[in-house]
């Protein structure tokens, strides 16, 4: 009984190498892609720097600052939630990433074990190169994502403040909306 669950699961762990590498070179080609538009947002950044710190609409690369001049009415709150969902795939990708090169090397290991009680040297060369190369490229992908997200990160908690700063401004200025909100 024993025996026939642990050869179930290991032709279940078998069928998952597959999937498993598959969404590593997803996640590896994302860290890129993500590397690439925060390399293109730094840019545009730096180019519209003086646009958004003159409150201009379009300041592109300002996320925060764009959302709450479309949303006028936005509070902290919602900001807060905007600029979280800005990070939560990326941070997912940094996170996941090296739980699936620890699937990708735990797979082979079984054949190259396997290999090795047989004396087979190429099949325990084979089983091992796909382990590592798992390993190196999702790794290789959660260090690319977490570079994109502290950056981003520290974008967007820069724009907060300052959006912050524009709400309290904006709720001064409108006393009488400021006291209604008080009586409630």
């Amino acid at each position: 009984m024993i025996s026939s669950i642990e050869l179930l699961m290991y032709r279940i762990s078998d069928l998952l190498l597959a999937p498993v590498l598959l969404a590593i070179l997803f996640v590896f080609f994302y860290g890129f892609f993500a590397l690439g538009q925060y390399a293109i947002q730094g840019y545009q950044r730096k180019k519209n720097k003086e646009a958004f710190e003159s409150g201009k609409h379009g300041a592109q690369g300002y996320d925060v600052h764009n959302f709450l001049l479309k949303n006028p009415s936005s509070d902290l709150d919602t900001l807060e939630v905007f600029a979280f969902e800005r990070l939560e795939f990326l941070k997912l990708i940094t996170k996941v990433a090296p739980m699936l090169g620890l699937i990708a090397t735990m797979i082979p290991m079984g054949p190259a074990l396997k290999s090795l009680a047989d004396g087979n040297i190429q099949g325990i060369s084979e089983s091992l190169s796909v382990a590592f190369a798992g390993v190196i490229f999702a790794l290789a992908a959660a260090s690319l994502t977490f570079i994109v997200v502290s950056g981003k990160k520290r974008w967007l908690a820069q724009e907060l403040l300052i959006a912050k700063h524009t709400i309290n401004n904006r709720n001064v200025k409108n006393p009488v909306q400021l006291k209604a909100v008080k009586e409630a």
